[in-house]
């Protein structure tokens, strides 16, 4: 594997201090890599190369053009302005440099099948909240398909909720910058997150877990009603289980695409599968394990993907709990 480059930084290369230069997901997927905490490999698409291609296609003025005078609060005018921003950063030549390095890492990632996901420099941070407001692209195979995937990541920075929300915190949308972690493709057979506290009751002394069949957006998206599995920390113990039968997951379909062209579709769940229980208390207690070690590793409560597939479990990314009910952790 080679070093770090200026565009390219693996995961084994990345600290919880290279926010502006991979984002707060990047940085979190750095840092629990190098803590020996699971997670799958992969590498990150730089915030300089981000800037790069910005800079060579001379976009930054049109952006601005295109955001003067904006009114966040008119839906209308925010969603042609989104579009309009996006189509400029999608038709904008990726410099070539840049293209040969993704190409190169994803081969020395192995290629097959990856996960390229958006990693701002204001997201996964402990004063704020903007996860969830760029694009992921799952099931992803081929190096032009990761090179286009990238280029989709950059431009969903000016989705119209991401600009609708920097705008109702201030940020200024062009010192926003995007990396984009490239990972190795876990094929889970139950997904969802954890939070290292009870995010209703703000017990600390709690984990909360949730768990559907199939890929874990299905729970994130909010289209699957998860089951929820309450552990306590010390020991791990299983201490309440909250189950909800499960109908449709969401898994990868070579021979299908969904609405974006991505191999990743809504299908029926087995008969048998529906009302079983996603996790058993020991799966439950390891996982809660896992995520205390995440905890400990950070010094503040955690909110946390995870994935089970081949007998194990693996952490997609992490990010501090900026909230819960009472106010802020």
């Amino acid at each position: 594997m080679t070093d770090s480059s200026d565009h390219i930084a693996w995961f084994h290369a990345i600290h919880k201090t290279d926010v502006p230069r991979v984002g707060g997901k990047g940085a979190n997927l750095g840092e629990m890599t190098n803590a020996q905490i699971p997670v799958p490999p992969g590498f990150v698409v730089t915030t300089s190369a981000y800037q790069r291609c910005l800079d060579e296609a001379a976009l930054g003025p049109k952006l601005s053009a295109h955001l003067d005078g904006l009114d966040p609060a008119d839906p209308n005018q925010l969603e042609d302005v989104a579009q309009a921003i996006q189509a400029e950063i999608i038709a904008a030549p990726m410099p070539s440099e840049i293209a040969s390095g993704i190409r190169e890492a994803y081969g020395e990632l192995g290629e097959g099948l990856v996960a390229v996901r958006s990693s701002a420099t204001a997201e996964d941070l402990a004063d704020t909240s903007f996860a969830g407001q760029q694009a992921t692209f799952l099931n992803i195979s081929g190096a032009d398909e990761v090179v286009r995937a990238v280029q989709r990541c950059w431009a969903s920075l000016f989705e119209a909720r991401a600009i609708f929300y920097r705008a109702q915190y201030g940020w200024d949308h062009l010192s926003v910058q995007l990396a984009v972690p490239v990972q190795r493709m876990v094929q889970s057979e139950t997904a969802g997150v954890m939070f290292t506290i009870n995010p209703i009751t703000a017990d600390r002394s709690h984990v909360m877990i949730e768990a559907v069949h199939g890929l874990g957006e299905a729970a994130v998206s909010g289209m699957v009603t998860p089951d929820s599995y309450i552990a306590s920390k010390e020991p791990p113990t299983v201490q309440e289980t909250f189950l909800v039968p499960q109908e449709q997951q969401l898994i990868y379909t070579p021979d299908q695409t969904d609405d974006a062209g991505d191999h990743t579709t809504w299908q029926p769940l087995d008969p048998q599968l529906r009302e079983r229980r996603k996790l058993s208390d020991d799966q439950v207690c390891e996982l809660a394990t896992l995520g205390i070690r995440v905890e400990e590793h950070y010094g503040a409560p955690q909110d946390i993907e995870w994935a089970w597939a081949d007998g194990s479990f693996y952490l997609l990314q992490t990010r501090p709990v900026t909230g819960v009910a009472g106010g802020a952790v």
